[in-house]
């Protein structure tokens, strides 16, 4: 059992001896950070115009996210339909026009945000 004990903390001491050697070595590792993006629209003539430019970026994000999200809804509703379907309380007919329906939603939608983003 000592031989145990002596094997650990020997080994212990091998490890702490080797933490402050790697700390001195990792000096020589670090890099630069990227620099930062341009906003698409370009940096404008001064601070404002770009933050106005990166406020677009940040709006047309959120459009994407919007986009997205109207997609899962109408793929969630289209795949609950099709579970009540194969169940036998709707028909293929119900399933069909919610496929539509949601469809044309969607596009709907990217219309009224692409067109939206005119505005900015």
């Amino acid at each position: 059992m000592k031989k145990l004990k002596h094997l650990f903390s020997h080994q212990r001491a091998k490890a702490l001896a080797v933490f402050p050697a790697l700390a001195l070595m990792a000096g020589g590792a670090q890099a630069a950070l990227p620099g930062v993006e341009n906003p698409t629209r370009g940096t404008g003539n001064g601070l404002m115009a770009t933050l106005q430019n990166y406020g677009y970026d940040i709006i047309m994000l959120l459009a994407l996210a919007v986009c997205a999200v109207m997609f899962l809804g109408v793929s969630y509703h289209a795949y609950n339909v099709y579970g009540e379907v194969q169940t036998g309380r709707k028909t293929w007919g119900s399933f069909g026009a919610t496929v539509g329906v949601g469809a044309i939603l969607l596009v709907i939608g990217i219309w009224l945000l692409t067109s939206a983003s005119g505005v900015l």
